[in-house]
């Protein structure tokens, strides 16, 4: 996996960057899976866009189609809702202040679809970054981890923490790129415990619907997550200090010296 087997690609979609980074020598059917990854993501788009009033979730909000009347991906998404709500206890949800929104599963459920895509076709080691959650597969070299850092919102520019490892999914949530847009199912509220918080594992559907919650859950999400099988979590908190679950280190988590860190 040198420089010349290395095909990147980046896509303007779903109002952000999704990037593909894809280290195995290049064939015909990655290639043309990459392809059909960036129209997949499009297609995604164009159904479950809260912005676009003719998008399928925006008229299944209005009432104007069922579930049954959309494609089968609304339903498999809400399902998906269902049960991030269920394991969370409510603090996820598809219906942030009464209104339909699943957005805080659609990405990181379709970037991991995109990845799924690449590997189908042969490809062993690549990085889909949607938006700053990232799936990857493999690693970037032989021999060699993947290595992703955790942007640190107290100091522009640079990184409060790094993961790194193999077939590794990382999702943060927090108020860094887009202010307070989460909102406490609860109280209909933004949380204002964390700044931020990146949840660690496996499968990107997975981890990023459970960093919103986490989000949510504030100082009570490290215990929360500490109980989730496969899932490790870094937190910065709004009075400048970080923590860390028990295996997060484990997972290949590395974190830089700040004041008031705390295990």
């Amino acid at each position: 996996m040198s420089e010349r087997h290395r095909l990147c690609h980046t896509e303007e979609v779903m109002g952000t960057v999704f990037s593909f980074d894809i280290r195995d020598p290049a064939t015909s059917a990655i290639e043309s899976a990459l392809g059909d990854a960036v129209c997949w993501l499009h297609r995604v788009d164009a159904i479950f866009s809260t912005y676009r009033p003719g998008s399928q979730i925006s008229r299944l909000a209005r009432g104007e189609l069922t579930v049954a009347e959309c494609d089968a991906e609304v339903a498999e998404v809400l399902r998906l809702c269902r049960g991030a709500g269920h394991r969370s206890g409510g603090a996820f949800t598809a219906s942030p202040g009464g209104r339909l929104d699943p957005s805080g599963m659609v990405k990181g459920w379709a970037t991991e679809r995109a990845s799924r895509m690449l590997y189908a076709a042969g490809s062993r080691h690549h990085l889909v970054n949607g938006g700053g959650d990232i799936q990857a597969r493999g690693g970037s070299a032989p021999g060699r981890p993947w290595r992703c850092g955790i942007a640190d919102p107290w100091r522009g520019g640079e990184v409060a923490a790094v993961v790194s490892g193999r077939d590794l999914a990382v999702a943060t949530s927090g108020t860094a790129e887009r202010g307070h847009h989460i909102l406490d199912p609860a109280t209909g509220a933004p949380p204002t415990a964390l700044v931020s918080i990146t949840l660690v594992g496996r499968h990107l559907t997975e981890v990023d619907a459970l960093a919103t919650a986490a989000f949510v859950k504030g100082e009570r999400a490290r215990d929360w997550v500490a109980s989730l099988p496969g899932v490790e979590a870094f937190a910065l908190t709004a009075d400048g200090r970080t923590w860390w679950t028990p295996g997060f280190a484990a997972l290949g988590g590395t974190v830089n010296d700040r004041a008031g860190a705390a295990r």
